[in-house]
């Protein structure tokens, strides 16, 4: 197998593996650890709806799957000399456009629901924007809390 075909793999590999690392922050989704956990259910109706943008995250794994890959790609440039210093100057700019991309595919469309509750009181939550799941104001909804972490729903 060519050093091409090697390196185009591990650009392929790299490009997974930052996808991995999306979740899911729609009403409607739960991770593992909040099943069977009791939740506060308060009920009321959508004021205002918006669009907003999740920011993604920035880490540890687009940064190290491009610094490897740079370091891979850089390390092919001439003699030995020349290899170390481009393995260097590659982990470098790979560890920086693979923190950028990664950042780039995390990031999601959000929306920001502000309810009145039965109680007159509002509240207002940011969640990932489901096109299933569209609120509108007028729109009877519920909001659910466990802990810190709160979500809305429309009421069927």
């Amino acid at each position: 197998m060519t050093n091409k075909i090697k390196q185009a793999g591990l650009a392929v590999l790299v490009a997974v593996s930052l996808t991995g690392c999306m979740s899911d922050l729609t009403g409607t989704t739960y991770s593992s650890g909040e099943a069977r956990q009791m939740q506060v259910v308060r009920f009321g109706t959508v004021a205002e709806a918006r669009f907003v943008k999740l920011q993604g995250t920035e880490g540890e794994v687009g940064t190290l799957a491009g610094g490897a890959t740079g370091a891979v790609l850089g390390s092919q440039i001439g003699g030995r000399n020349e290899g170390i210093i481009g393995g260097i100057a590659g982990a470098v700019a790979g560890g920086v456009l693979g923190n950028m991309a990664e950042k780039k595919l995390t990031t999601k469309q959000g929306i920001e629901i502000t309810v009145r509750l039965e109680d007159g009181s509002y509240v207002s939550v940011v969640q990932q924007h489901d096109p299933a799941a569209t609120f509108n104001a007028g729109d009877r909804v519920k909001v659910l809390t466990q802990g810190t972490t709160s979500r809305v729903v429309r009421v069927q």
